[in-house]
């Protein structure tokens, strides 16, 4: 969906201040608070906000561990080992993807590289699996991010923050770190 000015400056000020009010956002913004509303709801239903909630730090729940585990799948079996990793806790993502290095891409947290290894191994014993490779994670370099990309759809969008940046620098206003939230 194309973005209006408007629809870029909301999305960049609830990137750059998540824990605001509605009426406040229109104070920043300029606009009545109906339409504000209507917009905000108009963003949700087109899909373009697709969160509204807090974000767990896995690291913080005793899972500082973060590696990235690609799964080849024997043909046909796609569709029961994608089922079969939602009963798996330590996934916090999964994606189909293409190229050489498997069918699945998956995200795991595990309190410790034992705890990390035993994870794999029960991947390793669902039906359909036919290869594991692990990742793991070091440090992290770049933050999930949303908003250079808000900033490069409209131009009106960019320059400085209506009313300044979120506290901590980071656009979820959380300080970094060597593992990212779970969404």
């Amino acid at each position: 969906m194309p973005l209006d000015a408007l629809d870029a400056r909301i999305l960049r000020l609830l990137l750059d201040r998540p824990r605001t009010s509605v009426r406040e956002y229109a104070r920043i913004l300029g606009v009545a608070r109906g339409t504000l509303q209507a917009r905000l709801e108009r963003l949700e239903r087109d899909g373009v906000i697709v969160m509204a909630g807090p974000r767990v730090s896995p690291a913080a729940l005793g899972h500082p561990v973060l590696a990235f585990v690609r799964i080849e799948v024997a043909r046909g079996h796609l569709d029961d080992v994608g089922d079969a990793l939602a009963s798996v806790p330590e996934i916090v993502e999964a994606f189909s993807i293409t190229g050489s290095g498997g069918d699945l891409l998956t995200r795991v947290v595990a309190r410790d590289n034992a705890h990390l290894e035993s994870v794999i191994q029960r991947l390793g014993r669902l039906p359909g699996v036919v290869r594991i490779r692990t990742e793991i994670a070091l440090s992290e370099r770049v933050a999930h991010r949303v908003l250079p990309l808000v900033e490069s759809l409209s131009p009106a969008a960019g320059g400085e923050s209506e009313g300044g940046g979120a506290e901590s620098g980071s656009e979820d206003g959380s300080a970094g770190g060597a593992q990212r939230e779970a969404r």
